[in-house]
């Protein structure tokens, strides 16, 4: 069993430095998109919009599609009325890109990208009758429909789509094969609250407060028992990390903490360059890896209180020296787990096996690795602080966009993200998608709230006059900030981000010290006050 607890520690500080850059991407995106760098006049001042396109063929209805709405023209309807469907009809446009082949009274013009403008596409399609236009791209990315004339455009009445390369070749082949095609155009507002970010706020709040108990509990049973020798005679000046029971722990010191903005960083960078399909299966491997390490110690942890003597009959396992019969009994469960998880990650269903995986993965590594004191822990969420705003809102100045949302959102693997992070299904919303957040935003505030419970215990103070909770009320009105959508300006989202994940970073800046007791009554005041503001 120590050889196995020392494999995991090593291969914890692996997967930590994995794990934090993914905690700045969410895994929402906004519908409505106001630009201000594309120009305004008069009749092309649209938001720019996500719109679904149900469509029919020979009334059979077809996979919904998604497009992006135009600058100009008629706004999008937020409605889903199926009565409102329209016929579609293709259409060429003339070489003066001022006559239309066909008439289309009464139907939808779709065209495909050309050398035409979009006003003119649109002004073309709506003299002969049309009622709406659909504009097929040349690829499959969604740019935008904007006016490139020094002109007005208030004549535009008709809604405008662009759809993707691939969703307009679909349309057209059913009107190839002379299916009568229909289509119905509409952008459902998204709830400013999904029930998931409950979900996840409860997730990520039970995590930090059952780490933070189970390693309060940990660390005073090492006590005890370290206690306990001394009354039998052993040595009083054994430290608690050469005992037994603590031998597994890591400490995180000053220079850890400065290593793991260094690490952190070319991690960070051989994902942007390098990330692949084959980059992401091993990053599923090493997941699954420690997915099953979690599972297997959370697992043991707890069965261990209804059967003691299993947890205490050592087996001798070759490679891996004294494992327990518990730890033997419980080890295919959660690698079969953790491989079924692997082999159907892109299931609907797979999101509750990889938090299942996730929560164990962080709870064994709040227990695993520790902050000593105050001092670590300023330098360290400092060093995090620094590394989310270079990643996210200074790399766009040096890589023309956010490195680390270009790597979380996984871009270059078809979509597939990295899956160290914990999502649910977004329940209410017309959109789909998941919510999401990132291990970092769990883990480096957990180690904080677990360290002040250990302290708290350790000093015997009640729970008001205590740290514990105040950090813990700090980092569940940090991860509250995730349920106010309407928090929709970069400033905003900005200062959100800080109250998620740094709580205390700027008050313990001040608190310098290597040990509470030291720390004066104002300061505790004014570390409580930053909280509770």
């Amino acid at each position: 069993m120590a050889s196995m607890s020392r494999c995991f520690r090593s291969f914890v500080w692996t997967l930590v430095v994995v794990n934090l850059f993914a905690h700045q991407c969410r895994g929402d995106s906004e519908i409505a998109h106001e630009d201000v760098d594309t120009p305004s006049q008069p009749g092309c001042d649209n938001s720019f919009v996500l719109v679904k396109i149900r469509n029919w063929m020979d009334n059979m209805e077809a996979t919904e599609l998604v497009g992006v709405s135009a600058r100009f023209g008629e706004k999008i309807s937020d409605r889903n009325v199926e009565t409102e469907a329209i016929p579609l009809a293709l259409i060429s446009l003339g070489t003066s890109c001022n006559s239309s082949s066909l008439p289309l009274t009464g139907q939808a013009a779709m065209v495909r990208r050309g050398e035409c403008t979009f006003t003119s596409m649109a002004r073309t399609a709506q003299a002969a009758g049309a009622k709406a236009l659909v504009v097929i791209n040349d690829k499959e990315d969604l740019c935008k429909m904007v006016c490139s004339d020094n002109d007005t455009f208030t004549d535009i009445t008709i809604p405008s789509v662009l759809v993707p390369k691939s969703a307009g070749d679909t349309l057209e082949a059913s009107l190839g094969r002379g299916e009568t095609v229909k289509i119905l155009m509409y952008s459902p507002k998204r709830p400013l609250v999904d029930i998931s970010e409950v979900f996840l706020w409860l997730m990520a709040v039970g995590t930090v407060l059952g780490a933070s108990f189970w390693s309060a509990w940990t660390a005073k049973e090492a006590a005890q028992e370290h206690y306990r020798t001394i009354k039998e005679g052993g040595d009083p000046y054994l430290s608690d990390a050469e005992s037994d029971v603590n031998k597994d722990v890591v400490d995180i010191n000053v220079m850890s903490a400065f290593l793991f903005l260094i690490m952190a960083s070319i991690f960070l960078l051989v994902l942007y360059k390098f990330m692949s399909q084959w980059f992401l299966i091993l990053l599923v491997i090493l997941f699954c890896i420690g997915g099953f390490e979690g599972l297997q110690t959370c697992m043991v942890a707890l069965l261990s209180r209804w059967f003691p003597r299993a947890a205490g009959s050592y087996y001798s396992v070759p490679l891996l020296g004294g494992v327990s019969a518990l730890s033997l009994s419980v080890a295919p469960f959660a690698l079969t787990f953790a491989i079924l998880w692997g082999v159907y990650r892109n299931n609907s269903f797979a999101w509750i096996g990889q938090d299942v995986l996730g929560i164990s993965l962080i709870l064994s590594v709040l227990q695993v690795v520790r902050l000593p004191n105050i001092k670590v822990s300023t330098v360290l969420l400092s060093a995090a602080f620094i590394y989310d705003i270079f990643w996210v809102f200074v790399s766009p100045l040096i890589f023309s966009e956010s490195v680390m949302i270009v790597v979380a959102r996984g871009d270059k693997t078809n979509g597939e993200g990295i899956p160290m992070l914990l999502k649910v299904p977004r329940l209410f919303d017309p959109w789909g998608g998941y919510s999401i957040i990132g291990f970092g935003d769990i883990l480096l505030p957990g180690l904080l709230v677990s360290f002040c419970l250990r302290y708290d215990w350790s000093a015997k103070k009640s729970l008001l006059n205590g740290y514990f909770l105040w950090t813990a009320v700090g980092y569940g009105l940090g991860q509250f900030s995730r349920l106010l959508e309407f928090l929709n300006t970069q400033i905003l989202k900005f200062f959100a981000e800080l109250s998620n994940l740094y709580p205390f970073c700027f008050c313990d800046m001040c608190l310098f010290r290597a040990d509470f007791p030291r720390i004066r009554g104002s300061w505790l005041i004014l570390q409580k006050l930053t909280v509770l503001n």
